[in-house]
């Protein structure tokens, strides 16, 4: 089991790097995360949810996702708390003080899962859950020390070099942990190092006096882990990268519960667009030639902070410009002229109006749609990509469709003028045909990357990466 000395220190990498690597060595290796906190979803094999860091860990493994693979996914929601999905459904929602009366009560569920992926693998890698230091957490603990004593799974911890004070996080993790909990661990992992490893020789030496623990490995920084999907929205916080010449700028308003928004990613490889996140307190630069609406675990929620920011004032006067308009599931319902949640699924029971850019309306309700998708969107072009929302949306602009299903089936909408566009689709820009058809459209030339290669490339270089800086034989030696 791989914990960390806090959150975004790198778990999920170095656990799809492993992953790929094992995997390449001709062992059926399995990823496991307890218990996760993310709106960046994917749907699995099996019909259900889970995590996209376990999805993308699971394709590293060279095997389908599915829901034992992260049986607990906590999905944060402004006013409610979080939505609890339990293997791979949703299982009701709760602020975070009734969740702790929870846990235990969802640990079953935990260790089935474990025990189903440990039945068809020969090897489990685990990933634990923010910082394996929240002694204040640990009573009811399903995602870190918890469930490891529980499980009885041996423990890296990883700690981050990058964000500085490493020896103190490390130290620091030992002399608050449980000495059951602590004579768990195997060692640790440094991770994000840049410049020259010699020169933390010391260091090194230092957290092993302290800890007890060997040192498993010393991994400098993957700049190329840009090109895989991030787990949660802290990745969202990071370094923009922007590019100035390209032919295409596309801005994207961050909201509170952002959710899905790897469906991005493609976008920001692609070298003829320039991606700008926009956070509250900026303006939508006014030379955008596309705005996307990204998804919301909280639409309602969502459409409020949009307004508070001034975002519908920038995107009402962006498609007065002559500016196109996208709207990816949440942002979808956004687009319409009320949604309505008269089961108080978000929050208080109501209705609200949108931002009016299409003749729709949408009706949240507790039924949730989980289904992987393929289609034709209206110029012709096939895709591929999934669905994951609650509602039911209806109006005058559904009977433009923005896609049909393979069945046949009308999917979104487009406005009269064709400039605005709502659809319940992710995973759009990832098939480089519906890519490269959006990109043609919008005048920034042919696509540049082929995205599924892109990030098959990727995980084998971080497979090599790791390789080359884990002893890979000595870290295999402590499995069960």
């Amino acid at each position: 089991m791989f914990q960390g000395t806090g959150s975004d220190v790198g778990k999920s990498l170095i656990v799809a790097g492993l992953a790929r690597a094992y995997t390449k060595r001709g062992l059926r290796v399995r990823p496991f995360k307890p218990q996760n906190m993310s709106n960046n979803a994917a749907v699995t094999s099996d019909g259900g949810e889970i995590g996209r860091a376990q999805a993308l860990q699971a394709r590293a493994a060279g095997v389908p996702s599915s829901v034992h693979m992260n049986p607990i996914l906590l999905k944060p929601q402004s006013q409610v708390g979080a939505q609890i999905v339990v293997q791979g459904k949703v299982h009701g929602t709760a602020k975070a003080v009734e969740y702790m009366g929870m846990k235990q009560k969802l640990l079953p569920y935990v260790l089935e899962s474990f025990e189903w992926l440990k039945a068809e693998a020969d090897l489990v890698l685990v990933e634990g859950a923010g910082s394996a230091s929240e002694v204040n957490l640990r009573r009811y603990d399903i995602a870190n020390m918890g469930f490891a004593r529980a499980a009885d799974v041996p423990v890296v911890i990883i700690g981050d070099i990058d964000r500085g004070g490493v020896i103190a996080s490390l130290v620091g993790t030992k002399a608050v942990l449980d000495p059951e909990d602590a004579a768990l661990v195997a060692g640790f992992i440094i991770n994000k190092f840049r410049g020259d490893p010699s020169l933390f020789i010391a260091g090194k030496e230092a957290i092993v006096a302290a800890t007890g623990w060997p040192a498993l490995g010393f991994v400098p920084y993957f700049s190329e882990s840009r090109h895989l999907p991030a787990e949660d929205a802290v990745a969202l916080d990071h370094p923009q990268q922007r590019r100035k010449d390209a032919k295409l700028k596309v801005a994207v308003p961050i909201l509170p519960q952002i959710a899905n928004f790897d469906d991005l990613d493609p976008l920001q490889a692609e070298s003829n667009v320039d991606l700008v996140r926009v956070h509250p307190g900026q303006a939508l630069p006014g030379d955008a030639d596309l705005v996307i609406l990204p998804g919301s675990k909280t639409t309602i929620a969502a459409l409020a902070a949009l307004r508070e920011c001034g975002f519908d004032i920038d995107i009402a006067a962006h498609v007065r410009r002559g500016g196109t308009v996208l709207g990816l599931c949440g942002g979808y319902q956004m687009l319409g002229r009320t949604v309505a949640d008269p089961d108080g699924i978000e929050g208080p029971a109501g209705a609200v109006v949108g931002l009016g850019l299409l003749d729709i309306e949408t009706v949240l309700s507790s039924e949730k749609e989980l289904t992987n998708a393929k289609g034709t969107t209206n110029d012709g072009i096939s895709f591929s990509g999934y669905e994951m929302h609650m509602g039911v949306t209806k109006g005058a602009d559904c009977a433009r469709p923005f896609a049909h299903l393979a069945d046949g089936t009308p999917e979104g909408a487009v406005s009269a003028n064709g400039r605005v566009i709502g659809t319940y689709i992710h995973g759009l820009f990832a098939d480089d045909r519906q890519r490269a058809a959006w990109l043609s459209r919008l005048g920034a030339g042919p696509t540049t990357v082929a995205y599924d290669e892109l990030v098959e490339t990727t995980l084998d270089r971080l497979a090599k990466h790791l390789t080359t800086f884990i002893d890979l034989d000595r870290l295999l030696s402590f499995a069960r």
